[in-house]
């Protein structure tokens, strides 16, 4: 080997790194209490744990607002910040380079469920909540900046979960059965897809194109293929060998959108199912420790699963590799967490609390 590519070959392998720049460490940062389950609470704040090294807990972060119980959890790259959402009608941020909170404000009536932030960092979406069934409820949008209130938009009642996309075009927002996509340049609706969920919208995920959705059921453990480009619905699956009369509550699609896994939380299972092929094909689940809220996304890079319960799995051979424990040892459990990767002290990546389809 030459010089010179031997030079090539040292730089490749250090990746992107600048002369005095550390290494790039990944975390997953976890809220408490959650406020839709009692289960594996602990205390308030953020856990921190790190990926690289078995998930194994860092420190906390004490945000003593959080007692309030967290709603939502979601994050911008470009502010370095993340914006929680509490059963008190508050929604707020949080500096992660600073670790300090830069802002709280409460708005009512309704307000505020799983809300999510535009990728320039400027628009803040907070649905008014599935709890809230009035003529004005869907959402409010807020200046991420500061937390001033924009405007109010009426979609439709029980305003529950809201997706930006990752293409930073598109804005989703699940009312009861629809899922409305809006344009975020001016929050006009582009497309509405009417009976969809069965019973009330729960979670959904979407592909990285948005040319596909795939939205919970309400009365069973399955879900619907929506068509996004033709505002209709494809498919209805439905998991296991007879029908399970239990609500699904977290859909995800692994980053490379080859499988789609879906949470029982009442039967503690997560359902996972072939999507390269329509309707997709159920091949098997994997059963929880605990109960709870249901909820399940995955590693930036595909590799971990993670759900409502403590446990983490090996996504492509699905055993559990391992347990989130809090400083004392005992699981710990949150459906609101966000993956955060860090440099000299620097936010250079940030995932979502949903699992998005990215490849």
């Amino acid at each position: 080997m030459s010089r010179l590519n031997f030079i090539v070959a040292i730089f490749l392998a250090l990746g992107t790194m600048l002369p005095g720049q550390t290494e790039t460490r990944r975390y997953l940062y976890m809220s408490t209490p959650d406020g839709a389950q009692v289960e594996g609470r602990s205390g308030t704040g953020i856990l921190i744990f790190d990926i690289e090294n078995g998930h194994k807990f860092v420190r906390r972060i004490h945000i003593p607002i959080f007692q309030e119980g967290l709603r939502g959890f979601t994050g911008s790259l470009i502010n370095h910040a993340v914006y929680y959402s509490t059963t008190n009608h508050r929604l707020g941020a949080f500096d992660l380079e600073a670790e300090k909170v830069l802002w709280e404000n409460t708005f009512a009536p309704g307000c505020c469920d799983r809300s999510s932030i535009t990728m320039d960092g400027k628009k803040i979406y907070a649905p008014t909540g599935f709890w809230y069934t009035e003529e004005d409820a869907g959402f409010v949008v807020i200046n991420a900046q500061n937390g001033d209130f924009i405007k109010r938009i009426p979609v439709g009642p029980n305003a529950h979960n809201s997706i930006v996309g990752l293409d930073g075009r598109h804005f989703f927002l699940g009312t009861r059965t629809m899922l409305t996509m809006f344009d975020i340049r001016d929050d006009s609706i582009v497309r509405q897809v009417p009976e969809v969920g069965e019973y009330m919208i729960f979670p959904y995920t979407v592909t990285r194109d948005h040319s596909l959705a795939f939205v919970c059921l309400g009365r069973h453990v399955g879900f619907d293929v929506v068509d996004l480009k033709q505002g209709k619905l494809l498919h209805r699956v439905f998991a296991g060998k007879e029908k399970i009369r239990h609500r699904t509550h977290g859909a995800g699609l692994t980053p490379d959108h080859k499988e789609l896994w879906i949470s029982d939380q009442a039967g503690r299972k997560l359902f996972y199912f072939d999507a390269t092929q329509m309707p997709p094909r159920e091949m098997g689940h994997v059963n929880l420790s605990m109960g709870g809220h249901g909820w399940v996304t995955f590693s930036l890079d595909g590799k971990y699963a993670y759900s409502h319960a403590p446990d983490i799995f090996d996504a492509r051979t699905k055993k559990r590799v391992g347990v989130f424990r809090d400083e004392d040892g005992r699981p710990f459990a949150s459906s609101k967490f966000i993956e955060v990767h860090f440099r000299d002290g620097k936010v250079v990546t940030m995932g979502n609390e949903f699992g998005l389809g990215r490849h």
